[in-house]
């Protein structure tokens, strides 16, 4: 069992940033790849980024794709997703996800926090 808790989440204006962090526990870290997937009320979830277990390779959604930064501290057991350029269109209780597959997708997720809200005003 893996156990993930992010924070960071909270209230920030438009065009402002947040980091949001994730700590996992119980496994090795550096064994199973990491991503964030966010939901809007009313709204399906939707993929945001992973990146692989190594921190070499990641791949976010072209809706946020040059704002967010997803990252890995491994030494950490710690995953990272920088927001910048905040929209309110980014609201949503952002979700962290392990996968034992080399990228996390729709479909391959194993484990998942408990979530943490994002609140972009304008």
């Amino acid at each position: 069992q893996v156990q993930l808790v992010e924070s960071g989440g909270g209230l920030v204006q438009a065009g402002g940033s947040l980091r949001l962090s994730c700590a996992a526990s119980g496994r090795t870290f550096s064994s199973y790849a990491m991503g964030w997937f966010r939901q809007a009320p009313g709204k399906e979830r939707e993929f945001v980024a992973t990146i692989t277990w190594s921190g070499g390779s990641t791949h976010c959604a072209d809706s946020v794709k040059g704002r967010f930064t997803i990252s890995r501290d491994n030494a950490k057991n710690t995953v990272y997703l920088q927001m910048n350029s905040l929209k309110p269109e980014d609201t949503a209780v952002y979700y962290c996800a392990a996968s034992y597959d080399p990228t996390v997708v729709n479909g391959n997720v194993k484990y998942w926090g408990q979530g943490t809200q994002v609140t972009v005003s304008s």
